[in-house]
């Protein structure tokens, strides 16, 4: 593909070409395609104010639904402005599809958010890493998240989720509600620092641990500042930002004890530099080699993004599903079933086990169908570009809607009921497959995907299996709300558990 234009589309139906097309061949080319080509600016959308353009008209926690909104009042492609930054919204799926295959060449991650990181003192992790920095990060995580080395990594994984069903029990017996997602990130911090880290960080026993307590106060804070028209905080720093600079810092000296602990194990046993026992101690290694593309900074960049990345994410699909499966009580008892039969006893779970739950895997899917955690995507564009009739120049902003056409009934029948069964059809037709794209798409697929799954997988399981649902509940009694901040939560979720012999 040459660099002068490059063109997104959707393909009609009598054509066979790519979604990404060149479409400036010659001059004479380039003239045509101008002449029905629009600017991001000829584009419908909603008025904007002078300076501010549409920020007043987007509520930080829930901005997510007000572009979904704008969606359906202006169709899949339009623009907003954030200040004076132009926005083009895409949320046809062919067209978000094609945008995020052409990372890492042609979009990247908006160049702000790495200013607000490194403002923070941040250093760049496969998140906010571009180009040949990003490729040689990225064959690391790819080797130390592949499946063997997670299934290599599954009797810890499994005592990891054997102290939070030990955590339930109690509180199950104490009649205490459970602070969802609170317990979900002990879970999957817990983990991810055992994978990738090689260190055990009980945060399920020991209560509140460093990590959990700063991890969202920086994700909310890069967000924030993210979106914000101005850098206020370069010349007047709010209570806000000092308690976001405070976490940085604390989650700075965290990142270096995870280091200087890996660093005294390789001392001690000078053949993990030769054959490294998880990704830490590989980027360790790596870094003291000529030639790699790793050094320290890149090891402290991708210690915090696993952190940030391993925690979030996860926790917050699990307690989505968790929410939407009490409300849908037949499609719990199928799951709970299925569990029971195949998986009866989660300290013996195997592998295999958990790769025969296709219904429990379905209801995965449907979760992420319609609760994404990350339910849009802004990128920039690293050269001209259109997509479909749009001109995007180099530096332009695209928005790309994940949640749009999945759950649209164009594309999807009965899209707004949650019916795990309909990923268990031929080809997952009901579904919609291959609308959505929770992991991303292209070279920049989330490398964490089987973990996620396997994480997610064991815990429900470990539910099902010992525990009944009593309630699940908002602070408000009414449905859960979602709250964006890094990703889409679910605010305030109470859970009551009954023991398995408990149960009626």
């Amino acid at each position: 593909m040459h660099a002068c234009v490059a063109r997104v589309r959707m393909t009609p139906p009598d054509r066979q070409d790519t979604p990404m097309e060149n479409v400036s061949k010659s001059p004479d080319a380039r003239r045509d395609a101008a002449q029905v080509l629009r600017r991001v600016a000829d584009l419908p959308g909603p008025r904007a104010w002078p300076l501010v353009g549409n920020l007043l008209q987007l509520r930080a926690t829930r901005i997510h639904q007000d572009v979904e909104r704008w969606c359906r009042l202006y169709g899949p492609l339009f623009r907003f402005t954030i200040g004076r930054t132009p926005v083009l919204v895409v949320a046809d799926h062919k067209l978000v599809a094609a945008i995020l295959r052409d990372r890492p060449d042609g979009f990247r991650r908006p160049a702000v958010t790495a200013r607000v990181s490194e403002e923070l003192g941040g250093a760049p992790g496969l998140f906010l890493a571009e180009g040949t920095e990003w490729r040689d990060q990225r064959r690391m995580a790819m080797a130390g998240f592949a499946p063997t080395a997670i299934k290599a990594y599954f009797p810890a994984l499994l005592a990891v989720a054997q102290r939070l069903q030990r955590r339930w029990a109690a509180a199950a017996q104490d009649g205490r509600a459970i602070e969802l997602t609170d317990d979900l990130k002990r879970y999957t911090v817990d983990i991810i620092a055992g994978l990738a880290f090689g260190t055990e960080v009980n945060t399920i026993d020991g209560g509140e641990d460093i990590v959990q307590r700063h991890l969202d106060i920086i994700m909310a804070g890069v967000a924030r500042r993210s979106f914000s028209p101005i850098p206020y905080w370069r010349h007047v720093r709010l209570p806000v930002d000092r308690r976001l600079e405070r976490s940085v810092a604390a989650l700075h000296s965290a990142i270096e004890t995870l280091i200087a602990t890996a660093r005294a194990r390789m001392a001690h046993a000078p053949a993990r530099r030769e054959q490294a026992n998880n990704l830490l101690e590989a980027m360790i290694s790596a870094a003291g080699q000529g030639g790699s593309g790793v050094d320290d900074r890149a090891v402290a960049g991708n210690v915090s993004t696993m952190l940030l990345a391993g925690e979030d994410t996860t926790a917050n699909t699990l307690a989505w599903m968790l929410y939407l499966l009490q409300r849908h009580p037949e499609s719990m008892r199928r799951a709970q079933d299925e569990v029971r039969r195949i998986a009866p006893d989660p300290a013996a779970f195997t592998i295999h086990q958990m790769d025969a739950l296709d219904y429990l895997d379905a209801c995965v899917q449907e979760t992420m169908r319609l609760k994404p955690v990350a339910p849009f995507m802004p990128l920039e564009a690293l050269r001209a570009t259109t997509v479909a009739d749009v001109l995007l120049p180099q530096g332009g902003m695209v928005w790309c809607v994940l949640r749009h056409d999945s759950v649209d009934e164009a594309h999807v029948p009965n899209a707004a009921r949650f019916a795990p069964e309909r990923w268990l059809e031929d080809g997952a037709a009901g579904a919609g497959k291959g609308i959505g794209t929770p992991f991303g798409a292209g070279a920049r697929t989330c490398p964490g995907r089987y973990l996620a799954l396997l994480e997610i997988k064991v815990a429900m399981a470990m539910l099902l299996a010992r525990f009944a649902i009593a309630s699940i509940d908002t602070p408000h009694g009414k449905e859960a709300v979602e709250w964006m901040a890094f990703v889409m939560s679910p605010a305030g979720l109470r859970m009551r558990l009954r023991a398995h012999q408990d149960i009626a």
